[in-house]
């Protein structure tokens, strides 16, 4: 179980909250000492829950004991202060090793790869592995730590939500998570219900960044293409791959080009629009571990529920299109 510290304790590991290590929605995040010589990250939380909810899901998150999620050692519940204290990761967020150009912070396709699997080794336990059900609600590049062997460990619960293992559909009260990783369900009510596919489709958008080393959504500054479906990566590279086009992501072996086809096709469908389509994670660990090259091309992926998109394109040629086409849920031929 994680330790209790004291507001006084907290102040002295961070000697005086001297060194900020980062900034999220839910406060600071500080670097600290225990005096074992450990080094810890300590987030002060700006906003939460009553001091006994906050407790519980301590409880619950502190009995996580796995290789790829990130270990709360200790908290601080003292009147309105509330912390939770962390293992500290070296190696920082995942983010500045897939979008960034320089080369001190390059990472092998291979070792891409193998990120991504313990991330997808992670969130499956997280669904399936805990005496609760916990959705995470907020997987994406920054909130996944890499330690000092560049082992990833999926961080940050707070929007995460627990639910028992039986329950398929939760009850929000309204969106959480990023703008880019966020499932359609979450405000398009119509697709399906809330369930641990909305962390399914938040890890697609992830795992296709990390295979394309390049943002899902590409700002009309960043390119000179007006066509709002060439601005967005997947439907571009979906269109390349079921034309049997070769990837030309950067200079990749035979082998590199195979890795990041997989990773993109799972990617794929782990973002399909509805989230009876999409695969649990236990599905997606086998597909991204599977090395006959045998996963089948998912439906082509759309942003918007049909009816939008017939409804978007009336407006504009004053023409309503049907979409008569079927959705497959098979992965594997």
């Amino acid at each position: 179980m994680p330790i209790r510290y004291s507001y006084k304790e907290i102040k002295q590991m961070t000697y005086g909250f001297k060194e900020k290590l980062g900034q999220g929605g839910f406060g600071l995040v500080y670097k600290g000492k225990l005096r074992s010589g450990s080094f810890v990250a300590i987030k002060m939380l700006s906003k939460s829950k009553d001091g006994q909810d906050f407790i519980s899901e301590v409880a619950t998150i502190g009995r996580i004991h796995h290789a790829n999620v990130v270990r709360l050692i200790g908290f601080c519940v003292e009147g309105s202060t509330k912390a939770l204290v962390y293992e500290f990761m070296p190696n920082g967020s995942l983010d500045k090793y897939i979008f960034s150009k320089q080369d001190n912070v390059f990472l092998t396709c291979e070792k891409i790869f193998e990120i991504s699997l313990g991330v997808a080794h992670a969130i499956s336990y997280l669904h399936n592995g805990c005496e609760m059900q916990i959705l995470h609600f907020d997987i994406k590049p920054h909130n996944i730590l890499l330690d000092e062997n560049f082992i990833p460990k999926v961080s940050d619960f707070g929007l995460a939500k627990l639910y028992p293992v039986d329950k398929n559909v939760v009850t929000m009260t309204g969106a959480r998570g990023t703008l880019g990783y966020m499932a359609p369900e979450l405000y398009y009510h119509n697709i399906g219900g809330v369930s641990y596919k909305a962390d399914v489709y938040s890890f697609g958008m992830l795992l296709m960044e990390m295979a394309s080393r390049r943002r899902n959504f590409i700002s009309h500054a960043e390119s000179n293409v007006e066509s709002s479906s060439k601005l967005y990566f997947p439907m571009w590279i979906y269109d390349q791959l079921d034309k049997d086009k070769d990837i030309e992501l950067e200079n990749l072996t035979k082998e590199e080009n195979e890795i990041t086809k997989k990773m993109i096709v799972v990617a794929l469908w782990c973002i399909q629009l509805k989230p009876s389509d999409r695969p649990s994670m236990n599905k997606v660990v086998e597909m991204l571990e599977d090395e006959s090259g045998s996963i089948e091309m998912p439906p082509k992926p759309s942003l918007y529920p049909p009816e939008i998109i017939e409804e978007d394109q009336e407006n504009v040629s004053g023409q309503t299109q049907s979409d008569d086409s079927t959705c497959s849920t098979s992965y594997i031929k």
